[in-house]
């Protein structure tokens, strides 16, 4: 299975993506699933899952939550979380039997610093997996993440972290059976192409600003 789980709608104000664009793009790039995270929304994702007719390719719902620590992706979401403390959103996301990642963990940029601002060893047994490959960030900072995950032997993933058309399908997660099971067991895999970079969060700080 082949996944790309960290992509924004138009529900983000810094991207422009419709739901049914990135639905019929992710099938086209031969994608066997998605996870809409839009920031602090699931409408999105609720859209994206509503057009998918198609038993054999998986729509999750998501979010990306900007907690006090730093951002998170939360997978598998009945409704969104508007908590913004790192460790009620946890709480919240298991109660909801939700998967929580921290997204982009190292990940500096023109713009943002978006590094987590806990050592992820404290918040290891918080989590379900680090975000090791966002093409959105810098090969270096995914590195890091890379080995971090190695380190605490936390379960990887990967993800575009799109917002626009061409970003669709550049990062995702591999792996066999079910997304939940392949966390649990840490069995997943990560590849993907690095597009622009820190630059793509600077197209979309200047899209959040212009509209």
């Amino acid at each position: 299975m082949k996944y790309d789980l960290h992509m924004h709608t138009f529900y983000s104000k810094c991207s422009n993506l419709k739901p049914q664009t990135i639905l019929k793009l992710a099938k086209k790039k031969k994608l066997d699933g998605i996870a809409i995270t839009d920031h602090h929304e699931i409408k999105g994702a609720l859209e994206v899952k509503k057009l998918n007719k198609d038993k054999g390719f998986e729509v999750i719902v998501g979010e990306e939550i900007s907690t006090n620590y730093g951002d998170v992706l939360v997978y598998y979401l009945n409704k969104k979380i508007d908590k913004i403390d790192f460790y009620e959103v946890s709480e919240e996301a298991k109660r909801q039997n939700a998967l929580i990642t921290i997204a982009h963990p190292f990940r500096t940029t023109l713009v943002h610093n978006h590094r987590f601002k806990l050592p992820l060893e404290k918040v290891k047994h918080n989590i379900d997996a680090i975000e090791c490959f966002n093409a959105r960030t810098l090969p270096g900072d995914n590195k890091k993440a890379n080995e971090a995950a190695e380190k605490l032997k936390v379960a990887k993933t990967g993800g575009s972290d799109s917002h626009f058309l061409f970003e669709i399908g550049t990062a995702h997660t591999i792996f066999e059976g079910s997304l939940r099971t392949a966390l649990k067991r840490k069995q997943t895999k990560i590849a993907g192409t690095i597009m622009f970079g820190a630059f793509g969060g600077v197209l979309s700080y200047l899209r959040k600003k212009i509209f």
